[in-house]
This record gives structure tokens, sequence and C-alpha cells, in this order.
């Protein structure tokens, strides 16, 4: 009954008319909410970015999903936390269904993807990854910041056992190991410590910018702006 990857992808494609080559792109978020927006027509597509590179701008957009699926009564979990990290059998599940609902749901007749984004970017990654590895996936994953102190441990693991026969001390090698372990608790305390101060504060400006973003919903459908909230969201988006 479902469709191959290779299906899915062709009709993501013709549907919204983007150029996707893997299901993993899918993990920014973007094409679910465009898929939703073909369904409803009132997606509001100028706040989803298709063309998300960073995992903050992904979340943005599983929000703007949130809210689609909450005004619309749609009775469905959406797994926020696997599928930002755009590994590929989380977003083929999500794609499946995603696509069954599209079936059951969709009003038919034409539907004009560029221009309910208004001609914006696409050109989401071929290859994707959170940035900055040992914070962000750790904040994702709660173990993935550990991954290069876990390395250490395990070649340090290695060596200690061939050098303490060399120096004639089996409780020499038992002592360093016991040292290591020490050291890669406190690696892990320091890393939850900075998740959680990270976390925290990322909580704080994602508060900040869905303020702003519906305040300029509003001021959009009024046919009005506000230069400070535009300079607030630029401030909010700066990557440098």
């Amino acid at each position: 009954m479902g469709e191959s990857r290779t299906e899915l992808i062709e009709w993501l494609n013709n549907l919204l008319q983007i150029n996707y080559t893997k299901i993993e792109q899918c993990g920014t978020g973007g094409a679910y909410c465009q898929v939703m927006d073909s369904v409803y027509g009132d997606v509001p597509m100028v706040r989803v970015k298709m063309n998300a590179k960073h995992e903050y701008e992904f979340l943005a957009n599983y929000k703007v999903l949130q809210n689609v699926f909450k005004a619309h009564k749609v009775d469905k979990p959406i797994p926020v936390d696997k599928l930002v990290k755009c590994k590929m059998q989380d977003n083929l599940e999500f794609l499946q269904w995603i696509r069954r609902f599209w079936d059951q749901n969709s009003p038919g007749g034409e539907y004009d993807a560029v221009g309910r984004r208004k001609g914006a970017a696409t050109d989401t990654p071929h290859t994707i990854a959170p940035v900055a590895p040992r914070v962000r996936s750790a904040a994702s994953s709660g173990s993935g910041g550990l991954t290069a102190p876990s390395g250490a441990a395990r070649t340090g693991g290695g060596k200690t056992p061939t050098g303490g026969p060399r120096a004639g001390s089996g409780l020499g090698g038992g002592a360093a190991n016991a040292k290591l372990q020490e050291e890669l608790k406190q690696v892990k305390e320091d890393v939850d410590a900075l998740e959680m101060e990270r976390n925290f504060y990322f909580n704080k400006l994602r508060d900040i910018e869905i303020l702003v973003q519906n305040q300029m919903e509003v001021l959009e459908t009024e046919g009005k702006t506000d230069d400070v909230l535009n300079s607030i969201q630029a401030i909010l988006y700066k990557t440098e």
C-alpha cells in the first residue's frame, strides 16, 4: 500500500515544484508545511523557510506545522524530536502518513506551489545534519554531544591494558582507567549543564520569535509593517 521512497519523492517534487533527492531533506519541515497548505490553503507560507539549513529554522517550521494541525483538528502527533534529526526512516514514515492524508483530504485542482511561497528559495541541502554537533545534537538526542569524549574513552581504554604489562603493573592500569572514568563523568556533567543552559536561553528566544511572528502576521493581514519587529526578527535569524 505504501509507496516507495522514489515514488514519494517524485510526488512531493511534482506537487510542490521542488527538487528534493532524498527523504531526509523533508526533516527541515518546510515540505510538510506546504503539503498541508495544498490541502487547506491557509498555511502562513511567509513564515515557512523552505531552504532551512539550521536546527532553529527546522523547529520554527515545525511550530507552524503544529499550529496548522491544531487549527484543523488533525489528530496526529508530530514527532518533532525525531524528524529534525533528518533520519531517513522517521521521515519516511511521516511522509507516508502525509501522503495518505493528502490523498484523503486534497481538494483537487491545480495548486500554485511557487506562488504560495512567493518564489522563496527551496535549496535545501542534499545532506543535512544539525549544526554544531557537539552541542546541538546533544540537545536533540541527549547523548550526541558525548560522541567525541566517548571515542576518547574507547581509545584510552584500548591502550591502557597494552601499556600496563609493559610497565609491569596491572594496578597502574586500573588506576589510570579509574581516573579516565572520573574525567569522563565530569565531561558528561559539564555537557549536561551546557545543554540545560542552552535550552533555557533557546526557549526564551523561541517565545520571543513566536510573539514577533504572530504580530507580523497580524500586521501583514492589515497591509502594515513594523521596523522594530523586522529588526528583532533579523537579529533572531542572524547566523553570524
